[in-house]
């Protein structure tokens, strides 16, 4: 049943475009492949953006939804470290240390919907509804209220593509991804009339997963997807302009444009190579492990120094941190600072692979900040930074095309944004926008 929604105004409405970079978008909206765009560009203002690192969707929209830097919020990655162990663990929505933008607009008494905010799993109650994006495991825990549940599965709403089968199967990937984006929409046009909301925000992951497996048929037109990937953007436009209609109509504000916001996560581009950080640092004597063919970081040798995990952490191995930790504080300094010089000195085919190596106190700043790497990684365009064990090459490749940037995401807003913006600048200039002018 449909809720009388009069009370309403200033409505604010977010569009999330997973991995979209603003080099791309202004690109495309110039050409023609995605007109509503184009005409909301004429309209607003189109800012370039960095986000946090590393440059992963796990780290970025925590930061986005709770405009705090991970050493406050407290999520590293998509995997972290159980505390005390070389165990890997998954982080959840629930070990998010910081609060939301729409927790915070439920002690306003502000209704939000989120439909498919990475880094949500599982589903927590908000003063609203909420479907989580990737990585959700299963539809029955990714839905708040509970009684949400049974409609979203009418709508044969899907979470994500099977991101192995998309590999190899591009087809398949082209397919799922028309058949989420669709799935998507019916989801909005649900909540959209049912929710007596104040806050909507709705992210398409489907471009993040184009861009990682067919970002090369982007300008090769002699791709057999070149045209697939140009139709997915104008219909992911499309769907974009029907929102905007949605919201002009029923936001209650003199101008639609001050409560609408566009953005993405992270950049992308396309892999040069694969860098394997674990096996650079086994090679230049910081890291050894105990078998042959080690199966996990449990394996690392009491002598072990430093070691890492995806895409561009690295570990002190520090006494009292892990088990068999040997490197005490004085020594780890030195160790990060003789770590980080020699990995600025590392080149393939002759040209340099890191554009910087941060200690964490560089970056991050809060409460937690002692619970995550010693070391943050940013690679030059191309090379994509990874932690596999085992791996024996230091330079590979898998069928993966595309890879996450730290600069050239986007954010749109009615606003002019000077100076250099952060992902975690946009909470504090979307929320107080909800429910005022």
């Amino acid at each position: 049943m449909s809720i009388l929604r009069t009370r309403k105004t200033n409505r604010v409405l977010v569009i999330g475009l997973d991995g979209v970079p603003e080099s791309l978008l202004r690109r495309l909206a110039g050409d023609g492949t995605m007109p509503r765009v184009a005409e909301l560009l004429t309209r607003g203002h189109l800012s370039p953006m960095t986000v946090s690192l590393p440059e992963i969707s796990a780290v970025s929209w925590p930061s986005f939804m709770t405009g705090t830097n991970p050493g406050t919020h407290g999520i590293f990655g998509f995997v972290d470290f159980r505390p005390g162990t070389y165990d890997i663990r998954f982080p959840q929505y629930r070990d998010l240390k910081a609060r939301t933008i729409w927790d915070r607009l439920g002690d306003r008494h502000l209704r939000s919907v989120v439909v498919n905010q990475p880094s949500t799993y599982r589903a927590r109650p908000l003063l609203g509804a909420m479907i989580s994006g990737f990585v959700a495991l299963d539809l029955e825990s990714s839905v708040f209220p509970p009684s949400l549940l049974g409609p979203i599965q009418r709508l044969d709403y899907r979470i994500d593509v099977d991101t192995h089968r998309a590999r190899a199967d591009h087809q398949y990937l082209v397919r799922e991804l028309d058949s989420m984006l669709e799935g998507r929409e019916r989801a909005v046009d649900h909540l959209w009339r049912t929710e007596d909301w104040d806050y909507f925000e709705v992210v398409v992951t489907g471009t993040d997963r184009l861009y990682h497996f067919l970002w090369d048929a982007l300008d090769d037109s002699s791709h057999p997807f070149h045209q697939g990937f140009r139709d997915y953007h104008r219909k992911v436009d499309a769907f974009v302009g029907r929102l905007v209609d949605r919201f002009t109509a029923d936001c209650g504000r003199e101008d639609p444009l001050s409560g609408l916001f566009l953005l993405s996560d992270h950049g992308f581009t396309g892999i040069v190579q694969e860098v394997q950080i674990n096996v650079w640092l086994r090679e230049n004597g910081y890291l050894s492990y105990r078998t042959r063919e080690p199966t996990g970081l449990d394996s690392v040798t009491d002598d072990t120094r430093a070691f890492a995990l995806d895409p561009g952490r690295i570990y002190i191995h520090r006494q009292g941190r892990f088990p068999r930790g040997r490197v005490g504080p004085e020594g780890a300094e030195e160790l990060k600072r003789e770590i980080a010089a020699r990995l600025m000195e590392l080149t393939h085919e002759g040209r340099p692979v890191m554009r910087a190596v941060h200690p964490v106190e560089e970056v991050y700043s809060g409460p937690h900040a002692k619970d995550g790497p010693d070391l943050l990684l940013l690679s030059h365009h191309g090379y994509d930074l990874k932690a596999k064990v085992p791996e024996k090459s230091l330079f590979c490749r898998t069928p993966l095309v595309g890879m996450h940037t730290w600069d050239d995401a986007f954010f749109f807003s009615d606003t002019k944004c000077d100076g250099t913006l952060d992902i975690v600048d946009l909470a504090a200039r979307i929320e107080p926008r909800v429910g005022r002018g």
